[in-house]
This record gives structure tokens, sequence and C-alpha cells, in this order.
């Protein structure tokens, strides 16, 4: 049986390779791809955040973890390319058992993921609108 530590690895390695899938598809063009690896990697993110949750409880002040970011001027190639780093980061720190840092990096990187996640939903719904003009 996997410990939440192992657990918690698993994830990140997981994310890590959703998001190498979104950076294929990224080269490729391919919207949709890119749209289906961001939300796999956004899940992966959330299973590892729940982990860190229930191994830190209430013992984490998140508000300080920054995150800087305006939603309106997020560029998907620095997006990912900040993900990537962030990721690797809690990657490491989780190795090396420092986990209180790598729940920050997985953290923040999450709430970049998100932004991703909603400018793809605003574009889905003014294509839609579009077509429902036409």
């Amino acid at each position: 049986m996997m410990t939440a530590n192992e657990k918690i690895l698993k994830s990140l390695k997981s994310a890590m390779n959703y998001l190498e899938n979104s950076v294929a598809a990224l080269n490729k063009k391919d919207e949709n791809l890119i749209a289906d690896s961001i939300w796999h990697v956004a899940a992966e993110l959330e299973y590892a955040l729940f982990l860190f949750s229930i191994m830190f409880q209430d013992d984490v002040d998140k508000s300080k973890w920054k995150f800087n970011s305006k939603p309106q001027l997020i560029e998907l190639d620095w997006t990912i390319k900040r993900v990537k780093e962030l990721l690797s980061n809690a990657e490491k720190l989780a190795t090396s058992k420092n986990f209180l840092e790598a729940y920050k990096e997985a953290y923040i990187a999450r709430r970049y993921i998100l932004e991703v996640q909603k400018s793809f939903a605003k574009k889905k719904r003014e294509e839609l609108k579009k077509k429902l003009r036409k």
C-alpha cells in the first residue's frame, strides 16, 4: 500500500507528464488536446493538494502564498513554463521531504492552471456566441 508521501509524488509526476503533453499539443496548435491535457494536470494537482491538506490540516495560511497574475494577461506559453517550474520544484521538495514548501509550489501551480482553464472556457463561450449569431 502506498503512503500519502508516495501518492503525492506520484500525482506530481503524473501532473508533470500531462503538462509535457500540453506542451506537445501547444506545438501542434491543437487546442482540444491542450485543454484536455490541462484538465488532467488540474486533476492531478487537485489530488496532490487534497493529500497535502490532510497532511497539514489547518496549520497553513495559504493567503501568504503569492500568485502574481492578471487573468486577462495570461499567456499560455509563459504559464505552462511557469507551472513546469513550480511542479519541478514541488517534486524535488517532496522528494527531500520538505512537504510544506512542496505544498506551496503545487498550490501556486494549481492557481495558474485554473487561470488557463478559465481562459479556455471564456474562449469557448465567445466562439459559441459567434456561432449562435450566424
